[in-house]
């Protein structure tokens, strides 16, 4: 399963996947930038990331003061 769209708290996320007995993937990507950016690899015991960048996509990260 895959979810995406708004983040999941990770501990709804881990109960969803010992509910379901499967991997939930946790997705990220805006609709303005053409859509999904970054998934979870299938495996990953992690809950509360949006995994790494799709092939071809690039990450950028800025530094703001203000914030």
């Amino acid at each position: 399963m895959i979810t995406a769209s708004a983040p999941i708290a990770p501990d709804v996320l881990d109960f969803l996947k010992i509910c379901f007995s499967c991997d939930i993937l946790e997705g990220y990507g805006m609709t303005e930038a053409s859509g999904a950016a970054t998934l979870m690899f299938e495996g990953d015991p992690n809950s509360g990331i949006c995994g790494g960048p799709f092939c071809n996509t690039a990450i950028c990260l800025r530094d703001i003061p203000e914030m």
